[in-house]
């Protein structure tokens, strides 16, 4: 037995690493135990052959406020994406750019055989909205699908198939558009607010950041937790830690399996396939995303990561990244991603090699529309376990970090309510 002086947080993902150091910061004892070798959860990166590989194609958007008061985005040495994308369609690539910030191309923009003029008016009215000062929560209508909220707002069908379900398939993983429409509105805030970007390094740079702010005694990795029983955590190897009090900042899943009694049904997963490629040189020659928008086909977005930041790449090759959404088990979908992008890029592709495929079935939980998620917590409790994570917020990074910096808020406030005594 041992015993853990004030938190012990289980999980070193985003949402556990966000709530130990806002309680260590605060001068709470805390202890992370994480099961596998490293912190940071579904946002690591790994090394192959000198090339940086995200756990998937994963971006990082500056103009999240939570985050960027937690991190230090300077450190992070951030690249940013082009403010635009070029979408695969009738055989060619199409570019739209955002032409409040690229007006350059507002008449090329406009002229895309990618939804219809009125298509790009509204999508510049709905920016200004997004940027209202006063604007801060999408509270004024109920909460609904993204392809209904998008359908009601006016846009076309041709503009919903040819870009939104393209674009947004790459962020929610789906294409059907059916995540909640508030996630909707408040990705395309903070992609009108900022940039996409990614650490120069790589986005384990983010977990890697948080983890530095605790003592090196703080974080217990390769730590497995088998239950939770009240003040006291059950270790695969059946020892067990006494603490003051337990935080679960895993995924659903994984909670509903370590805490007895909990039985709330955790959200399906969507998964998604992610395969990288080497190349002699980039086929798109800037950091921009490329998108399938066609309503049939294998590949979902491609992105030239080493154009975006060139520390992924060791040497002048560069570094491809291919999302399929869903899980593509088997030798072939290497090759017939290659087959497809022939008529995206032409016979250059010949001289890819393939680097790496990864079949991440837990790569983001369904967060369908909930009338309720106004007046949610960005957290929850059963008994005396606080349980936090992106599945109880919001899917996103700075849904993580949210969940993790309330739970602690809310430990902070209960500690230090106790020290007062009675009155």
């Amino acid at each position: 037995m041992s015993r853990a002086e004030g938190v012990v947080v289980v999980g070193g993902g985003l949402a556990g690493l966000a709530c130990a150091v806002r309680l260590h910061e605060a001068g709470r004892g805390v202890t992370v135990l994480e099961s596998s070798g490293k912190v940071g959860g579904r946002v690591c990166s790994t090394a192959k052959r000198g090339f940086t590989i995200d756990r998937g194609f994963q971006v990082f958007l500056d103009a999240y406020p939570e985050a960027g008061k937690l991190l230090d985005l300077e450190a992070l040495d951030l690249q940013s994406f082009r403010p635009g994308a070029l979408i695969y369609r009738s055989g060619r690539l199409h570019r739209l750019m955002d032409v409040f910030r690229c007006p350059q191309f507002a008449l090329s923009t406009a002229l895309q055989p990618i939804g219809n003029l009125r298509d790009k008016l509204l999508v510049g009215k709905m920016r200004l909205q997004a940027l209202r000062p006063s604007r801060t929560s999408p509270e004024n209508h109920s909460d609904t699908s993204t392809e209904s909220f998008l359908r009601s707002y006016g846009f076309s069908e041709s503009m919903i198939d040819g870009f939104f379900r393209a674009f947004y398939g790459g962020i929610f993983l789906e294409r059907e558009l059916r995540t909640s429409s508030r996630m909707f509105e408040f990705t395309f805030r903070m992609f009108a607010s900022g940039r996409a970007a990614i650490p120069a390094r790589g986005m384990q740079e983010i977990p890697r950041q948080l983890a530095a702010r605790l003592p090196s005694s703080a974080i217990r990795t390769d730590t497995k937790v088998a239950c939770i029983e009240p003040g006291r955590i059950i270790l695969a190897d059946d020892t067990y830690l006494d603490a003051d009090q337990v935080v679960v900042a895993t995924d659903a899943e994984s909670a509903n399996r370590l805490i007895p009694g909990l039985e709330e049904p955790p959200p399906p997963w969507r998964s998604v396939t992610g395969l990288y490629y080497t190349a002699p040189f980039s086929p798109l020659g800037e950091a921009i995303i490329a998108l399938n928008g066609e309503a049939h086909g294998l590949v979902n977005n491609v992105c030239v990561l080493s154009d975006v930041a060139s520390d992924y790449s060791p040497d002048d090759r560069a570094l491809i990244s291919v999302s399929v959404l869903g899980l593509h088990e088997g030798g072939q979908i290497e090759g017939a991603v290659l087959n497809e992008l022939r008529a995206w890029f032409g016979a250059q592709v010949d001289a890819w090699e393939h680097l790496h495929t990864d079949q991440i079935r837990r790569a983001l939980p369904e967060q369908t529309p909930d009338p309720a998620s106004e007046s949610k917590k960005a957290f929850r409790s059963h008994g005396n376990v606080l349980i936090c994570g992106d599945h109880c917020n919001s899917a996103s990074i700075e849904g993580a970090l949210v969940s993790g910096l309330r739970t602690a808020d809310s430990l902070i406030a209960s500690h230090e309510k106790s020290k007062e005594g009675p009155r």
